[in-house]
């Protein structure tokens, strides 16, 4: 299979993302323009302007009809996928760092980093379904968490709400009450900082890397630590293949 290069982004990469399908690519960069690209030849599509700084995530949900997309200029937008309008900006006092819709696509989790005198915090936004009727104000707010959240994501139900971060531990929140329900201890969680947290097609496991140099598999309902995966250099980002007994590790290192 021949390599497909895409160019199009002014500035390094910070994450990419495929639609449920896999015949787009989403992808977002430094230079604050979030980028849609067709995934069998390359083609860029078209881009989602409208953000004044990095653009750290996105998501798209599971229909391809809308994107969000959360940035460093401290506001989540929420995109029309195939006219590339902007149909709201959810706003906050720091760094919008990680997105995740809900299964359903009827809730969307939101990080925010730490700033002046701002806390992280884990922010659940109601997403309606008429753009018109969308309102900015929050469902539940989380905060505690020491440092940056670097991800959160939906367990499974939309049930929990799991994150990791700069402080190297695995929470799990119930995603009505904000309760801390579980978190990873000394003994067998990471050392350094989570740098990536993904989580299987099924829901059923999830994945964390971290600057330790090593990767771990948790259970997604217990927080049960199912495998270590140890490299010779920092995770930078973690991945779990849909379709085999697969993960990848950083960039080339699959077991």
């Amino acid at each position: 299979m021949r390599p497909i290069l895409m160019k199009g982004h002014e500035r390094p990469l910070t994450f990419l993302k495929y639609n449920k399908v896999g015949n787009l690519i989403f992808s977002c960069a430094k230079d604050g323009t979030p980028t849609v690209w067709h995934a069998d030849n390359g083609e860029r599509l078209g881009t989602y302007r409208g953000h004044n700084g990095a653009v750290w995530a996105c998501d798209v949900s599971r229909d391809s009809t809308r994107l969000i997309t959360g940035s460093a200029d401290q506001t989540a937008k929420l995109w029309n996928v195939l006219s590339g309008v902007e149909l709201y900006t959810f706003n906050f006092d720091a760094p919008a760092r990680s997105v995740d819709f809900s299964v359903g696509d009827k809730l969307v989790v939101i990080t925010t980093d730490t700033f002046m005198a701002v806390g992280s915090a884990i922010h659940v936004k109601h997403i309606a379904r008429d753009p018109g009727e969308q309102v900015g104000e929050s469902v539940l707010v989380i905060k505690g968490p020491q440092g940056r959240i670097n991800r959160a994501i939906w367990g499974p139900l939309n049930s929990t709400i799991i994150s990791a971060g700069e402080d190297a531990t695995v929470r799990i929140w119930d995603s009505e009450t904000g309760k801390l329900l579980k978190e990873s201890g000394k003994e067998n969680g990471h050392k350094k900082a989570i740098t990536s947290l993904c989580k299987s097609a099924d829901g059923s496991h999830f994945l964390t890397g971290s600057l330790d140099k090593s990767a771990k598999l948790w259970d997604t309902r217990s927080l049960t630590l199912l495998k270590t995966y140890v490299t010779e250099c920092p995770v930078n980002a973690v991945t779990m293949s849909p379709l085999l007994d697969h993960v990848c590790i950083k960039e080339l290192l699959l077991f």
